[in-house]
């Protein structure tokens, strides 16, 4: 009894003794077990960094040779061909009495100034070519500099953004695709949506602009009490505007599908249309006066808008209406919308392959202006879809915030398909 009494008391002492001992062991062994599991994983995590980042250095050279070898192919008989044509544009220039016709000479300067620009971009492409392949090549002398092939990859983008954009110049072939573009919006339905989804659509054509270096300037908007659009215009002066744009005339909609209400989808609706603008001369048309009817009504009527000298122009014969409410007299609105009717006048007779507006058809107006051209689904999925050229883009916000390239390009090669057949 004394004994079994005795033996807790002597083996306390010794118990914390050895635990006093044993923990700082096993405290440490645990911590020198961590460091070395962290140790030997160490290297495994720079292995992998090294290998990323000597991949995204792959693909980086991978495409900065692929823009240097399009750059080499292209870019000398490009430069060759562009600078033929500014010597033949020189001699018209030297045969030509500039002072016969003003109009016709300052079509010829226009061309000749546009000539020289092509040729002095041409001459830089093919340095900045040669620049992108000299920093490649001293990034590997420098063991692979990440910085170095980022400065060749920027120089390579802006070799390829010329280039696509000299390669579309030549399919824009139609009469009137080097002219400016005039696009008027306007809501389908009145409602609080297709107003709203007006003014995304005139940013989405605004930032396009800019995305060209361009700006595009809004010449009437007729706002809503809801903070929408009923109507816009946007005109953009610079030249390819129209060629570039012309595929977006129709009907763009803009679809919300509901799941929780057996599938339930709502579209709402705006037009859009697209006419040349003629910067430097006037449309060459003659209309009948006794074919228009010219009224000035206050600036969109029944919405909080100003009055203000706004024209509307009628066509009879066709129905077309046209308005202009810009400019800062009536006589300066009734110029600007009595040149938009011969734009549209002359778009029309082109579609239908007309030489007398007389022989215009109001059917196939109406068929053209009710054409769907593409739909951008918001929900559950996202996808923005053009029906005319097929072109399918998951990001919505990219294509609303201006990214309208991969449409544009899909329209030319489209119309250039169907004009070769």
């Amino acid at each position: 009894m004394a004994a079994e009494s005795l033996r807790p008391g002597i083996l306390r002492p010794v118990q914390e003794s050895w635990l006093r001992s044993y923990y700082p062991k096993m405290r440490a062994s645990a911590s020198f077990s961590s460091r070395a599991s962290r140790a030997s994983q160490e290297p495994l995590d720079d292995d992998k960094n090294k290998f990323y980042k000597e991949l995204g250095m792959f693909s980086l050279r991978k495409r900065i040779e692929d823009s240097i070898l399009r750059a080499q192919m292209l870019a000398p008989t490009a430069l060759e061909l562009e600078e033929a044509k500014h010597v033949n544009q020189e001699e018209v220039v030297r045969d030509y009495d500039l002072w016969d016709d003003l109009s016709k000479s300052n079509e010829i300067l226009i061309k000749l100034a546009d000539s020289a620009k092509v040729v002095d971009t041409l001459r830089d492409l093919k340095y900045k070519a040669e620049e992108a392949k000299l920093i490649t090549e001293l990034a590997e002398m420098d063991a692979i500099n990440y910085a170095l092939f980022k400065q060749a990859y920027s120089a390579s983008l802006d070799v390829n953004k010329f280039l696509d954009k000299y390669e579309m110049s030549k399919l824009l072939k139609g009469p009137y695709d080097m002219e400016g573009a005039c696009i008027t919006l306007e809501s389908r339905h009145g409602d609080i949506y297709s107003e709203r989804w007006v003014g995304q659509l005139t940013l989405m054509y605004k930032k396009w602009a800019e995305r060209q270096g361009q700006s595009g300037r809004i010449v009437e908007r007729c706002p809503s009490n809801n903070g929408g659009l009923r109507s816009a215009t946007i005109e953009l002066e610079f030249r390819f505007a129209y060629g570039y744009l012309s595929g977006e005339r129709g009907v763009h909609s803009v679809i919300r599908s509901f799941e929780d209400n057996d599938g339930h989808r709502e579209a709402t609706l705006a037009s859009v249309d697209v006419i040349p603008l003629f910067i430097e001369s006037s449309p060459d048309l003659s209309i009948d006066d006794e074919d228009i009817l010219v009224s000035y009504p206050s600036h969109c009527e029944d919405s909080p808008c100003r009055t203000s000298p706004a024209v509307h122009v009628q066509h009879i014969p066709t129905g077309l209406e046209v308005r202009s409410t810009g400019e800062r007299s009536r006589f300066a609105n009734k110029v600007k919308a009595l040149n938009h009717l011969k734009a549209k006048l002359l778009v029309l007779l082109r579609d239908q392959g007309l030489s007398s507006v007389k022989s215009i058809k109001k059917g196939a107006i109406r068929a053209t202006s009710s054409q769907e051209t593409r739909k951008y689904m918001l929900r559950p999925s996202k996808m923005v879809h053009d029906l005319k050229c097929g072109v399918q883009l998951p990001d919505v916000k990219a294509v609303l915030n201006g990214n309208l390239d991969p449409f544009i390009a899909a329209h030319i090669n489209s119309r250039q398909s169907s004009i070769s057949q």
